[in-house]
């Protein structure tokens, strides 16, 4: 009587990242570091209203993020199944919004992307970060020349997420206590990067916070710093103390619930087959 073979289950490892998903990547960060910081660069003359390159800032953003789907499942061989669970995932990040947005800056959604970017890895976090935001204006009535930014911002504090080290190896405590202090700390981050997009447009603020165009960019971002030190810290406070508890009471179990649905659609399984026969016949093939 032969003894069934059993086969040990791997940790799932985050989707990485192939050189045409990083080519990808690197494109829409170097367009999206153009687009927030610009108005630094420009003389007195120029004309500052977001409103007039956000259309084209959505234009160019809408294909970047089908070109970081594409690339990656090409460079990693996935499949259908991979762009399924971004859209379930983004359906629920973007329902999760409207249950606190506008309340003290309570916004339960960026836990759920910490822990996304986590188990999915940084291509598909920037994209589902980026998709989650785009969903949740168009459910909330919140679209508007702000939103591309939105979508830049929330699919790079995912995208962190999915660069955070050891995912092979830190687990339990140790790694919610790394998800929380990053997404405390991501939470203000994306505050920051934020305020970059309005503070430009506000004018007649004091001389110590307001946007000069064409002074210096030190003294511009000394003035940044005093705006955004008494206008968001409270509201950020908000945003990172919510993710942080929800990170640390929720995120051992939907971590596993993520983890494991990643498992059954195989995203890292290498394809091989079997070719003896004997005691090998009619065995599963290895679960990963």
């Amino acid at each position: 009587m032969t003894t069934p073979r059993t086969h040990p289950v791997r940790p799932v490892r985050p989707v990485r990242i192939g050189p045409r998903a990083a080519a990808a990547l690197v494109l829409v960060t170097l367009i999206g570091i153009a687009a927030f910081g610009w108005p630094l660069l420009a003389d007195r003359q120029s004309g500052l209203a977001h409103s007039q390159d956000a259309p084209w800032l959505f234009a160019a953003l809408l294909p970047l993020l089908v070109a970081v789907v594409i690339a990656t499942i090409a460079d990693n061989g996935m499949d259908s199944k991979a762009v399924a669970m971004l859209g379930v995932l983004a359906a629920v990040g973007a329902a999760l919004r409207p249950l606190g947005a506008g309340t003290a800056g309570l916004e339960p959604m960026f836990f759920l992307m910490v822990l996304s970017g986590r188990v999915l890895g940084p291509g598909f976090g920037f994209v589902l970060g980026s998709v989650t935001m785009f969903a949740s204006a168009l459910l909330t009535g919140g679209v508007g020349p702000w939103m591309p930014f939105q979508m830049l911002a929330l699919g790079w504090f995912s995208l962190g997420a999915g660069l955070l080290p050891g995912p092979e190896r830190i687990r339990g405590r140790a790694e919610l206590a790394m998800l929380a202090a990053y997404g405390f700390l991501g939470s203000f981050a994306y505050g920051t990067v934020m305020n970059l997009q309005g503070w430009v447009l506000l004018q007649g603020m004091g001389q110590g916070i307001s946007f000069h165009p064409g002074d210096p960019v030190p003294q511009n971002l000394a003035r940044f710093a005093a705006y955004c030190l008494a206008t968001s810290v409270g509201w950020d406070l908000g945003r990172a103390a919510l993710t942080v508890v929800l990170t640390l009471t929720l995120g051992g179990t939907l971590l596993r619930a993520l983890r494991r649905a990643t498992r059954k659609a195989a995203f890292d399984a290498p394809v091989s087959f079997d070719s003896g026969a004997g005691s090998d016949a009619g065995h599963p093939p290895q679960r990963v």
